[in-house]
């Protein structure tokens, strides 16, 4: 998505940053970091450098990708650019004055041309969900598993794997996602990704190793859904791995 805003792909106009617990504001928009001099120094963070980059270059786009953006704090760590980010308040008119401030900055304000992209998992039981007040600055897209045609053909040119192979396959993981979607402790946001499933390169024994995926990284996650009910992660690899050829 940020390939298509830029237009081109220059990671240049890119910026990719991932939060975590220990983010702070003074990590991602501006504060006081050592100096080689042993004294502190107002330092600019990734967020407040693409924008004055943005400001700088009106005629092309810029995009800030914010992996995990649920796994920090965003109203911390975002600080005044929650108001500033709304789309009405992306001109100097609009500005404010930062926490912290240089001298002679009159505020700050986001430029059009600067596009913010986060990425959130919402199956994670441990982090919080995105309050309203980011929530409704921001548009969402559902991303769903793909075992689909594409899928296949893809599977297929990159891996070499028989057509015939990655349909059984595909069933299989439609079933499964099935009952997790139908189970009403779980639903549809901890259906399982396609990306388990996919790879770029030739596999000589496709048995094998569809077979390690699913013990090894399918199954795991299976006995974390279902922790106090074994049975159904019986039934659950049962499906997956039965008369599998």
């Amino acid at each position: 998505m940020a390939h298509v805003i830029v237009g081109y792909r220059d990671f240049d106009n890119i910026r990719a940053i991932q939060f975590h617990p220990n983010m702070s504001y003074e990590d991602f928009i501006r504060g006081y970091r050592p100096s080689s001099n042993g004294k502190l120094e107002l330092i600019d963070g990734p967020f407040i450098e693409i924008a004055n980059r943005a400001r700088n270059d009106a005629n092309t786009n810029y995009v800030v990708v914010i992996e995990e953006v649920n796994r920090g704090n965003p109203a911390q760590i975002f600080g005044e650019m929650l108001t500033l980010l709304e789309a009405n308040k992306r001109t100097a008119h609009e500005a404010l004055e930062l926490t912290y401030k240089r001298e002679h900055e009159k505020g700050f304000f986001i430029p059009d041309n600067l596009y913010v992209i986060g990425t959130m998992n919402i199956a994670d039981r441990s982090l919080a969900m995105v309050d309203f007040a980011l929530r409704r600055r921001f548009a969402f897209f559902n991303l769903h598993p793909n075992f689909g045609d594409m899928w296949r053909e893809y599977m297929a040119e990159k891996t070499n794997i028989s057509p015939e192979k990655l349909q059984d396959w595909q069933q299989r993981m439609h079933q499964l996602n099935q009952l997790i979607s139908d189970d009403p402790m779980l639903g549809a946001a901890f259906t399982i990704g396609h990306s388990y499933l996919t790879s770029n390169k030739p596999i000589a024994d496709a048995d094998n190793w569809f077979r390690h995926i699913i013990q090894t990284e399918i199954q795991p996650l299976l006995a974390e859904y279902w922790f106090d009910e074994p049975d159904k992660i019986k039934d659950a690899i049962e499906l997956l791995l039965s008369d599998a050829s």
